[in-house]
């Protein structure tokens, strides 16, 4: 099973952040952590790599209610959005797909939410 939904753009890598988090922003969803790994690369390893950012997306309301039905589900938590430069104008964005991730947790309840979510994550990635 694919583990996550994903779609290529052509634009510039900066440009497509803003559109990743407006349409996140449109869905309900936050960024609440932005991971630029190029730039941690450097730092840590002195490697340059591709322009990589992994920004973690979160809409509060459904985090609560999954919370609330699984209490060590902040494991998974915020769903992770990936925006990596492929090419040249090529930009690839990905998300998590919580319906796969969420498969090896026991408890039925979290079902509906992860279609949701991904229901959620899958418009962000068509709007695009």
């Amino acid at each position: 099973m694919k583990y996550y939904i994903n779609t290529i753009l052509d634009t510039d890598f900066e440009t497509a952040i803003v559109k990743v988090t407006e349409a996140l922003k449109k869905e309900g969803f936050g960024v609440i952590s932005d991971i630029d790994f190029q730039q941690k690369m450097k730092e840590k390893l002195n490697v340059d790599f591709r322009k990589y950012r992994i920004l973690g997306a979160c809409n509060p309301p459904i985090a609560l209610h999954a919370l609330q039905n699984e209490d060590k589900i902040g494991t998974m938590l915020p769903c992770n959005v990936i925006v990596q430069e492929i090419g040249d104008r090529k930009i690839e964005v990905a998300a998590v797909d919580p319906i796969a991730s969420m498969q090896a947790i026991e408890n039925e309840k979290l079902g509906p939410i992860a279609i949701e979510v991904k229901a959620s994550l899958q418009r962000v990635i068509d709007s695009l």
